[in-house]
């Protein structure tokens, strides 16, 4: 009982972990990386399409992406969603690919990614607390119902706040990663 509290806590702290490292992966750090515009969302032909399932992405040099979309018919419509979303990129339309120039990061841009990765990391760890604290709900139905002894759930709750703090330190290194790649001029 108490392994399968733990299993599924762990898989779900997993989860948030690996949500913080995708959204901070998608943050624009003055490098140009195919994440940063893969996860737009491409109306096409009335469905939201990420943009990585209708066009190959590649960084051919260290400030360019270039877009080659597959259906041709797609390059004004990516090129509208690339200007309205919150990167701040100015999309090149050549007729056959879109080249996105990125463009260097100013401080004070900066100091407000900063800010946006302190924030996610924050929400990464406030979603590890839910879950451990889901968990040791858990181990408390299962010591009211006669099914594990305290001492027992004692030492789950131990090992619980050992795999939570685990979780949140590993949370913790990706926004100090991604903090000081943001700080390299």
């Amino acid at each position: 009982m108490v392994n399968e509290v733990f299993s599924g806590s762990e898989a779900k702290m997993r989860r948030a972990v690996d949500a913080v490292r995708k959204e901070l992966a998608g943050l624009r750090t003055g490098r140009a990386t195919p994440a940063i515009v893969e996860h737009l969302r491409i109306d096409y032909y009335g469905t939201p399409t990420p943009l990585s399932q209708l066009a190959g992405i590649s960084a051919p040099e260290a400030r360019l992406l270039v877009i080659h979309p597959w259906d041709r018919q797609t390059l004004p419509i990516i090129e509208k969603a690339i200007l309205k979303s919150d990167l701040g990129l100015h999309p090149i339309n050549d007729g056959n690919i879109i080249r996105l120039p990125i463009p260097q990061l100013t401080e004070e841009r900066r100091r407000e990614l900063i800010k946006v990765v302190r924030r996610r990391m924050e929400e990464g760890r406030v979603s590890i607390r839910n879950v451990r604290r889901d968990a040791v709900d858990s181990l408390r139905e299962l010591e009211k119902n006669k099914e594990i002894a305290e001492d027992e759930r004692k030492r789950a709750l131990e090992r619980l706040q050992k795999l939570t703090d685990a979780f949140i330190l590993e949370v913790e290194q990706i926004g100090r990663d991604k903090e000081a790649e943001l700080l390299e001029v």
